[in-house]
C-alpha cells in the first residue's frame, strides 16, 4: 500500500502586507525573520508584544545545534503560542522545532532519546524557490557535537499553514536563487524514482521538473534578469517538489551530500547539485529499466534530446544556471572519500533507502571518486 497527504493548509497572499494584516501578527507571536527581511517587507506591519528572532545571531549558513541551543536560551522565560518563520531553509527547519514542547538539547531530541511533542501552531513562509519545508514534516541540522548531519522526521514537524508571497523572492540573488531551485529540482527527480512514490507524488514530481526546467531554459537564452517575471512559478514548483518528496522522500543524492556541506560548508542546494547527474547515471547502468525509463522520457520531451543524452543535456543546461565545481575545488581529498562513504551508508540509512536501486559501498565509493 501506498499512501499521499498534504498536511498544512497552503495559502497565497499577494503581498506581506495582506499578509500581515490577515494574521494580526503581534502579541503571543515568536516570528523567526533575518533583519534585511524585517526592514524591506515587514517593518511597521508587526505589533508590540511579538518576539523576534533574527537567526543570524547565531550563525550564517546552513543550520545547527548551536544555532538551537542559543535561541533557546534567548527564548528562556518568554511564552508564545505561534511560531511564524519567514525565511529559506535554514530558518524554516529551525523554527519547526520551536513548535515543540521540549526542544533542549537538541541533539537528544534528533537522536530521538527525548519525545516529539507538537505544542504551538505553525505558520512557514518561504522567501526563496527550494527547500519546500514549509509542506514537509523534516527539520534537517547539522550537530556539530557529534559532528554529522541528521534530518528528524516526525508527522508533528508539519506546520499548520504553508503561506507563499511571490513579493518575498523579489530580491533573491542569482546565487541564492540558482542554489534553492536546483535544490528543489532535485526534490521532484528523486522523490519520481524512489520506490515509496505513486501516481499523486509523481504527479507533482512532474510539475515541479517542467515549470522549472522550462524556465532555466528562458534564462539559459534571455539571461538572469529573465527569472524575475518566473518567480511565482518557481515558487510553486518548489512547493510541488516539496509536497513530493514529503511522501516520496529523497534519496542518494542528498544522503552523499550531506557530508560535503558538513565538512566543507557548502550550500545545500549546490552540494547537491554536485552529485547529482553522477548518481543517476550510475543508476542508469545498474538498473536501466523501470521508473527511470519514465523519467528520462518525461525529461527528455522537455530538454528536447534523446533519452539517452538527458543527463549531458541537464548538466549544460544547469551550467547556465550555476557552473558545476569537482569536489577537490571545495577541499574534498582522496582521504575525505572514505570517511564519506561511512557516513552515508552508516548515518543516512533513512535516505539510502529511497534509492532508485541499492548503492552498496563500492558503488558510493566509486560516485565519490569519479567526480573528485
Amino acid at each position: 500500500m501506498k499512501t499521499f497527504k498534504v498536511v498544512p493548509e497552503i495559502q497565497q497572499f499577494e503581498s506581506c502586507a495582506e499578509f500581515a494584516a490577515n494574521y494580526q501578527l503581534g502579541k503571543g507571536d515568536l516570528i523567526f525573520l533575518s533583519e534585511r527581511i524585517w526592514e524591506k517587507n515587514f517593518k511597521g506591519m508587526i505589533k508590540d508584544g511579538a518576539i523576534l528572532i533574527n537567526y543570524r545571531k547565531y550563525g550564517s549558513g546552513e543550520p545547527t545545534d548551536i544555532m538551537v541551543e542559543g535561541i533557546c536560551g534567548e527564548l528562556a522565560g518568554k511564552e508564545y503560542n505561534r511560531v511564524i518563520a519567514i525565511g529559506g531553509g535554514t530558518i524554516l527547519d529551525v523554527a519547526k522545532l520551536f513548535a515543540l514542547k521540549t526542544v533542549s538539547p537538541v541533539v537528544k531530541l534528533f537522536q530521538k532519546e527525548l519525545p516529539v511533542e507538537k505544542e504551538k501552531e505553525l505558520i512557514l513562509v518561504p522567501t526563496t524557490c527550494g527547500t519546500g519545508s514549509e509542506v514537509t514534516n523534516i527539520s534537517i541540522l547539522e550537530l556539530t557535537e557529534i559532528n554529522s548531519k541528521f534530518g528528524l522526521a516526525a508527522d508533528e514537524l508539519y506546520p499548520d499553514k504553508a503561506v507563499l508571497i511571490p513579493e518575498l523572492l523579489a530580491e533573491l540573488p542569482m546565487k541564492f536563487f540558482s542554489t534553492s531551485s536546483i535544490d528543489a529540482l532535485i526534490h521532484s527527480i528523486e522523490s519520481f524514482t524512489s520506490p515509496k512514490a505513486n501516481d499523486f507524488t509523481r504527479m507533482y514530481s512532474k510539475k515541479a521538473m517542467k515549470i522549472i526546467l522550462k524556465g532555466y531554459k528562458k534564462i539559459a537564452s534571455e539571461g538572469e534578469m529573465a527569472r524575475k517575471p518566473l518567480l511565482a512559478e518557481f515558487q510553486l514548483a518548489s512547493t510541488y517538489a516539496g509536497i513530493a518528496f514529503g511522501n516520496a522522500g529523497c534519496a542518494a543524492v542528498h544522503a552523499m551530500s550531506y557530508p560535503l556541506g558538513s565538512k566543507y560548508h557548502v550550500p545545500h542546494g549546490e552540494a547537491n547539485y554536485a552529485l547529482f547527474t553522477e548518481v543517476y547515471k550510475t543508476y542508469m547502468r545498474l538498473k536501466p529499466d523501470g521508473a527511470i525509463q519514465e523519467l528520462n522520457a518525461y525529461l527528455s520531451d522537455i530538454l528536447e534530446c534523446p533519452k539517452t543524452a538527458v543527463y549531458e543535456k541537464m548538466e549544460e543546461l544547469l551550467s547556465n544556471i550555476l557552473p558545476k565545481k569537482a569536489l577537490h575545488e571545495y577541499g574534498v581529498t582522496e582521504t575525505d572519500i572514505d570517511e564519506f562513504m561511512e557516513i552515508v551508508m552508516t548515518k543516512q540509512s533513512r535516505l539510502m533507502a529511497n534509492n532508485y536501486t541499492k548503492l552498496d559501498k563500492g558503488v558510493v565509493k566509486e560516485i565519490y571518486q569519479k567526480l573528485l
